[in-house]
C-alpha cells in the first residue's frame, strides 16, 4: 500500500467498501461528515437533560428505557418502510456491535461510582487515543504524523476542558472508564467495518436491540435500581431514545460507510463542546479559560487530521531530517 496516500485509503473502511467508487465517495464525504458533527452535537446538547433525568431513575435502568424506546421506534419505522432482510452475519455483526456499545455505557456508568466526572469525562475520551492505535496495530505501520500531532494536541485540549481534575492515585473507576472508551473505540472501528457490507436498517437496529437486551438483563444487579416517575425523566427518554439513540446511531452507521473510523473518533470528540455550550445556553454555565483554551485545542487537533499534513514548519523540519 502506498504510505503517501490519505486516511481514507489506508483505513480498512477504505477496502471493505470496494463497491463504492472515488466518485461517489468524494460527493457523499462532506454531507456524511456534516452528519457525524450533527450526531455530536444531538449528544452534547441532551447531557443536560440526561443529568436532570437520572435524578430520578438509576443509570443503567435509565439506558434500559433509552435504548427499549429506540429499539421500539427503529422496528416500526422500519416495517412501515418493508420487511427487513436479515442473514447470519448481519445478525452476527448487528450483535458484535451491541456488545461493544452496551460495553461502553456500562462500564462508563458503572466506573462514574468510584471517579469523579471530570476524571470520568477525560478518561472517556481517550478513545481518539485507541482508534488510531487500534488501527495501527491491525494495520502494522504507525499513525501520520498529522494524527499523531492532532490526537496530543485534542487530549491537552480534552484534558483542559475536564478541569480542574486532579489524578492523586488511580482508582477502580479510572480503570473501568478506559475500559469504556476502549469499548467505544471498538464499536467506531467494527462499524466502519461492517456497515458497507450490511444493511444499514438491520445493522441499526440489530446493534440497538442488542444493547437493549443487555441492558434489561444488568440494571437490576449492576447498581441499586429506583425509579421516580416524573415529566423530565419521561421527556429524557423520549428525546434520547428517538432522537440521541434511533436518529443518531442510524446516521453513524449510515455515516461511517464513508469516513473513516480516525476521523470520526475526531469528530465525536466535539460531544463536550457542544454539551458545554448547551450549559451554558440553558443555565448559564460558564467556562473558564482553560475550558475555553481546551475546546479550541479539540477543534485544532480536528483540523489537523483532516488536513493530513502538518503546518509547513515541521514538514520543513521533517524534509531537513531525512536529508
Amino acid at each position: 500500500m502506498n504510505r503517501e496516500r490519505g486516511i481514507e485509503d489506508a483505513d480498512p473502511l477504505a477496502a471493505k467498501a470496494g463497491h463504492t467508487n472515488g466518485s461517489q465517495r468524494s460527493s457523499t464525504k462532506l454531507p456524511a461528515t456534516l452528519a457525524l458533527i450533527a450526531v455530536s452535537a444531538i449528544w452534547g446538547t441532551t447531557f443536560t437533560l440526561v443529568k436532570s433525568a437520572l435524578e430520578d431513575a438509576s443509570s443503567l435502568l435509565f439506558l434500559t428505557l433509552r435504548f427499549g424506546v429506540a429499539t421500539l421506534s427503529l422496528w416500526v419505522a422500519f416495517r412501515w418502510k418493508g420487511p427487513l432482510r436479515l442473514n447470519g452475519t448481519l445478525a452476527r455483526n448487528g450483535a458484535i456491535l451491541g456488545i461493544a456499545l452496551f460495553g461502553g455505557y456500562l462500564f462508563q456508568t458503572v466506573g462514574l461510582r468510584f471517579t469523579t466526572p471530570a476524571r470520568s469525562a477525560f478518561l472517556t475520551g481517550l478513545f481518539i487515543v485507541f482508534v488510531p492505535a487500534l488501527l495501527a496495530l491491525h494495520r502494522r505501520k504507525l499513525p501520520r504524523p498529522s494524527e499523531l500531532a492532532g490526537i496530543a494536541v485534542a487530549l491537552i485540549g480534552l484534558r483542559l476542558l475536564a478541569s480542574p481534575i486532579s489524578f492523586d492515585g488511580a482508582s477502580k473507576g479510572d480503570a473501568l472508564t478506559l475500559v469504556c472508551a476502549v469499548s467505544y473505540a471498538v464499536h467506531i472501528l467494527l462499524l466502519g467495518r461492517f456497515s458497507p457490507a450490511g444493511n444499514i436498517r438491520a445493522l441499526t437496529l440489530l446493534q440497538i436491540g442488542m444493547a437493549f437486551v443487555l441492558s434489561l438483563a444488568s440494571f437490576w444487579w449492576a447498581e441499586e435500581a429506583f425509579l421516580r416517575a416524573s415529566a423530565r425523566l419521561w421527556i429524557a427518554v423520549g428525546v434520547t431514545g428517538i432522537l440521541a439513540t434511533a436518529v443518531a446511531f442510524l446516521v453513524q452507521t449510515w455515516a461511517q460507510q464513508i469516513i473513516p473510523p480516525t476521523r470520526t473518533a475526531f469528530i465525536f470528540a466535539l460531544e463536550p463542546v457542544f454539551a458545554w455550550i448547551t450549559s451554558f445556553l440553558a443555565i448559564g454555565e460558564r467556562l473558564s479559560a482553560s475550558g475555553i483554551l481546551g475546546a479550541a485545542l479539540i477543534l485544532a487537533g480536528i483540523f489537523l487530521v483532516e488536513t493530513k499534513t502538518l503546518p509547513s514548519p515541521f514538514r520543513h523540519a521533517r524534509l531537513r531530517k531525512l536529508e
